[in-house]
C-alpha cells in the first residue's frame, strides 16, 4: 500500500507544480502584453493632448502663426513616438490607429 500512496502524492506533487508552472506563464506573458496597452493608450492620450493644443493655437493666433506652427511640430513628434514604438499613429480627428507614416497629408 505504500507504493500506491507514495505514487498518489507523486502524482499530486506533479500535478500542482504543472499547474503553478502553466499559471505562472500565463501572468507573464499577459504582463507585457497589459503594458503595451497602457503604453497604447499613453501615446493616444499624449498626440490627443497635442492635438488639442494646436487646435487652440489655431483658434487663438491663426493657422499660419508661429504657436500653431510650434504645436503642429510638437504634434509630430508625438506621432513620431508613436510610430517608433508601434509603427502605427493615432489619429483624433478619425479616433482610429493608422498604419501609414502620412501624418502630414490631410485626414479629413
Amino acid at each position: 500500500m505504500k507504493t500506491i500512496s507514495g505514487k498518489l502524492k507523486l502524482g499530486k506533487a506533479v500535478s500542482a507544480a504543472v499547474m503553478a508552472t502553466a499559471f505562472f506563464l500565463s501572468v507573464s506573458i499577459a504582463a507585457p502584453q497589459a503594458r503595451a496597452f497602457d503604453d497604447r493608450a499613453d501615446c493616444q492620450h499624449a498626440v490627443e493632448k497635442a492635438e488639442g493644443r494646436l487646435d487652440q493655437a489655431v483658434q487663438r493666433k491663426g493657422p499660419d502663426s508661429r504657436e500653431a506652427n510650434d504645436r503642429r511640430r510638437d504634434l509630430n513628434a508625438e506621432r513620431e513616438k508613436c510610430w517608433g514604438k508601434f509603427h502605427q499613429w493615432w489619429n483624433g480627428k478619425d479616433h482610429r490607429w493608422e498604419t501609414e507614416h502620412n501624418w502630414d497629408q490631410d485626414h479629413r
